[in-house]
């Protein structure tokens, strides 16, 4: 009898299984094949300062990915999200910079408590995703029309306001210590062993989201709604209502966002987050976020923007040039969505 139960066993660890282990797991396969591959090529890629400085640097493109990701589960999108970013990492670094900087943007601003900047930047981030929403919702303008045209205020936006007459636009430097050790900071043992603030940030924030999505109603209505609108209005999902609520998360997580890579830098200028949405949006769909909307997984989305990193990393480190890291990054993209696109058809 235990020889047969054991057989059986072998049995569903066969060709078959593995095939689809391999199926289900793909996208991290495909992760952990390049991390070996590259580790294997040039060793020093598998070091622990390399490999935290990826986590580290893709902390904030996370962050901004899983933002964009559950718009992108509701069939949406979001290409104000990159200037946005840029907004609020102005915001909050021209309200923190330090009492005794020569070119202080508001000269006459006292120190501020820490939380009051990191409030009006991520506010800045929830007003704009506010504003998508209602538009995407109540005038059913398409979500690709609505944030092209809230990515070009926005940038007008952040433009104006770091605009300085008569010097014009300028860096924003000379930011308080505490306000950058948020983005430079680590916990730990300094000479041992000590993790970034960043890492630790974007993972309370993963679990977040993915309590979020997988654990209460508006993630059930999120994947309704990208599954089938129609269907979901019908069984009782205010649907306006969750578009509204996930272009606010989205646009919390940008300012969030914004925050972070303001404090991680030092300073900020108009031009912060430029191109970060593509970046946001490819991640998620290397991820396996479906184009077709109801389908995506947290896991996917940080596995997406991973992928990327280490691809930037270690052409980097093999010293590849910087256009061939643009060349792959386009190819995967492409190859991604037709696969994505091969399973919807075979649904059908």
């Amino acid at each position: 009898m235990g020889n047969t139960d054991f057989a059986s066993s072998l049995k569903k660890l066969g060709p078959a299984s593995a095939k689809e282990f391999a199926s289900k797991n793909a996208i991290m396969l495909v992760l952990a094949g390049l991390v070996i591959l590259i580790g294997i090529v040039q060793p020093s890629f598998l070091s622990i300062d390399n490999l935290l400085n990826i986590l580290r640097i893709s902390s904030v493109r996370a962050i901004i990915a899983m933002g964009v990701g559950g718009i992108l589960i509701t069939r949406g999108t979001d290409l104000s999200a990159g200037r946005t970013v840029g907004l609020a990492a102005c915001i909050a670094a021209s309200l923190t910079q330090r009492p005794d900087y020569v070119s202080k943007m508001f000269p006459d601003l006292p120190l501020l408590p820490f939380i009051l900047p990191v409030l009006a930047a991520v506010s800045a981030g929830l007003v704009v995703g506010l504003f998508n929403g209602l538009v995407v919702a109540f005038l059913n303008v398409p979500p690709f029309i609505t944030t092209l045209g809230t990515m070009v205020i926005v940038y007008g936006a952040a433009s104006l306001y770091v605009d300085r007459p008569p010097r014009g636009a300028q860096p924003i430097g000379g930011l308080r210590e505490d306000f950058t050790n948020l983005g430079t900071g680590s916990v730990g043992l300094p000479d041992v062993f000590s993790i970034p603030n960043l890492i630790i940030l974007a993972a309370i924030v993963t679990v977040i989201i993915w309590v979020m999505l997988n654990k209460t109603r508006l993630g059930k209505n999120i994947y309704a709604i990208g599954g089938n609108p129609e269907a979901a209005a019908v069984s009782g999902v205010n649907v306006k209502k969750n578009l509204i609520l996930v272009y606010v998360i989205g646009g919390f997580m940008y300012g969030l966002a914004g925050v972070l890579l303001a404090a991680r830098s030092g300073g900020a200028t108009n031009n912060y987050g430029q191109m970060y949405e593509l970046d946001a949006i490819a991640a998620c769909v290397i991820g396996g976020v479906s184009t077709s909307g109801g389908i995506g997984t947290v896991a996917g989305m940080l596995t997406g923007v991973l992928i990327f990193e280490v691809l930037n990393n270690g052409l980097v480190i093999l010293g590849v040039s910087a256009y061939w890291q643009q060349i792959a990054k386009g190819l995967i993209i492409i190859a991604a969505v037709a696969v994505d696109i091969r399973k919807y058809l075979a649904k059908r």
